[in-house]
């Protein structure tokens, strides 16, 4: 049963959260974390200023490495998971940044071998074309996050569906394929999406209300930009442990 629910005739894939990442990471040469309101989008905005950010699992306890700052609460007057609060992040800077979600899905997909890149509505494009650089014939696994209800189950994010399906929408449009009928389905989301409003959608939907009523409703606005990123943030694990930097075809 778990060959059918790998998607193994496709080379572009699928699969939500951390089942998800669990079915697609063991089987495809590249996974793409797609957490678009808000880890990946901060990652985004933090890497095109010349920062590094540092994924941490949720709630399992991680030193934080020397040199880098742990990113505060939403809200504070720190570095967090709030795009907007690293629109002035100098270059340099190792930000560790935990999160339920894309984060702890970074992690996990990390143990399986395969390259991990960060994607959202910002830079879905340069993300596409940087997993194209990195498949080496292999499949591509694209895994929308999703987020948690109260129970710690799935909640399925519009926002993920969205961003996912612009960078199938991305690959496709390279000739990369077949895409998986979960792929195609999420692609044709996001072009349904744009042509009615993207902005407007990521403002309607569930978490962007949540995130607006709580005061943040300029993460929505950013994460809301499309391709206006070329930055494709990119998981490497070195001395300091696990870092998304931009990056470097000569480097892959």
């Amino acid at each position: 049963m778990v060959s059918v629910f790998s998607q193994q005739n496709y080379l572009v894939r699928l699969e939500w959260g951390r089942e998800g990442v669990g079915l697609l990471a063991a089987d495809c040469r590249v996974v793409v974390i797609v957490d678009v309101l808000s880890f990946c989008t901060a990652v985004d905005v933090a890497v095109t200023r010349g920062a590094a950010v540092l994924p941490l699992a949720w709630r399992e306890p991680a030193a934080v490495p020397e040199g880098a700052v742990l990113a505060g609460r939403r809200g504070s007057s720190s570095w967090s998971l709030s795009p907007s609060s690293l629109l002035d992040i100098p270059a340099g800077t190792r930000l560790a940044l935990p999160s339920p979600n894309g984060a702890t899905l970074s992690v996990s997909a990390a143990t399986h071998g395969a390259t991990v890149l960060a994607a959202c509505l910002r830079n879905a494009s340069a993300v596409a074309t940087a997993a194209l650089a990195c498949r080496a014939d292999g499949a591509i696994g694209v895994v929308p996050a999703g987020e948690r209800w109260p129970g710690d189950g799935l909640r399925p994010a519009i926002e993920d569906l969205l961003g996912a399906g612009a960078v199938v929408a991305a690959l496709a449009r390279h000739g990369v394929g077949p895409c998986s009928p979960e792929a195609l389905a999420a692609a044709d989301a996001f072009e349904a999406a744009l042509r009615r409003g993207l902005a407007d959608a990521l403002v309607a939907c569930s978490s962007g209300r949540e995130l607006a009523v709580g005061g943040f409703g300029a993460d929505v606005a950013l994460a809301a930009e499309r391709d206006v990123s070329g930055a494709a943030p990119v998981l490497d694990n070195g001395e300091s442990g696990l870092c998304y930097g931009a990056f470097s075809a000569g480097a892959r």
